[in-house]
């Protein structure tokens, strides 16, 4: 995960509780449907759908709609892997909490922590308990914790140039009556005026629904992101603090009973 870092992570009084992600984003979504609602009950939402005779703002607004489900699925998976790292820290760090990985940790809670230290757990063994370097098993890790977090960031560029695209339709529309204008013909001009006035709006509207839906996606997906991060930080701490230790000092004890 390029975009993932190791730091220092948290005490556990200040350790972001399980629903702590959804917390965020349930916020962030009510603030958004409070806006809408405003919008909507001073009509600016009406006109900005019946001003777009492309409904290109309506295909930005449903999906919108369908992103922020997709932001909330991956924000509840996340939240629920963070509270197993939690739980997996609480079991390991336990005063006999090294005898669960002689069951190859099959005793911790499910989630994708736990299959990186049964990984870790089954890689040690097979190379007889020797140092073991966990760089390839992290970046899977990190691989399988941001799954499809990736689409936020494919939808929010896809808004943009949705935009950009009633941007260009709203300018031909408005400049298209000009070829064959009139200027002794006040019918024509006064009906030429009326497709400018209509182009402009598509171009505006479009554009604005296009910059305001790539913005709200970028901020629940930063949410979401930072989120991940956090998770994979406890792995690798939990991992680096608990587990390779005990991994190791096994190894030291199958070295000493063994005879030169």
């Amino acid at each position: 995960m390029s975009s993932m870092t190791i730091g220092p992570i948290a005490s556990a009084a200040t350790d972001p509780s399980e629903r702590s992600a959804l917390l965020f984003w349930m916020i962030f979504t009510g603030l958004s449907i409070f806006a809408v609602v405003l919008l909507w009950r001073f009509g600016l939402i009406h006109l900005m759908l019946t001003s777009d005779r492309t409904y290109i703002s309506s295909v930005i607004a449903l999906l919108y709609v369908v992103t922020c489900g997709h932001c909330f699925l991956r924000t509840r998976a996340i939240a629920r892997e963070g509270a197993a790292a939690r739980r997996c820290r609480a079991a390991l760090a336990a005063p006999d909490g090294g005898k669960v990985l002689d069951a190859r940790a099959a005793a911790l809670p499910r989630g994708l922590v736990r299959d990186h230290i049964e990984s870790l757990v089954t890689k040690a063994a097979a190379q007889d308990y020797r140092p073991v370097d966990q760089t390839l098993l992290l970046r899977t890790l990190a691989d399988r914790l941001r799954g499809s977090n990736g689409f936020g960031a494919f939808v929010s560029d896809t808004l943009m140039k949705l935009g950009l695209l009633g941007t260009i339709i709203g300018f031909i529309i408005m400049l298209a009556p000009i070829a064959g204008l009139d200027a002794a013909d006040k019918v024509a001009m006064r009906s030429s005026m009326g497709l400018m006035s209509d182009g402009m709006a598509v171009a505006m509207y479009t554009t604005l629904a296009g910059l305001v839906g790539s913005i709200l996606v970028r901020i629940q997906y930063y949410m979401l992101d930072a989120a991940t991060q956090r998770v994979f930080s406890d792995a690798v701490v939990l991992t680096e603090t608990y587990v390779t230790p005990v991994l190791e000092r096994k190894g030291a004890a199958i070295k000493g009973a063994t005879p030169p």
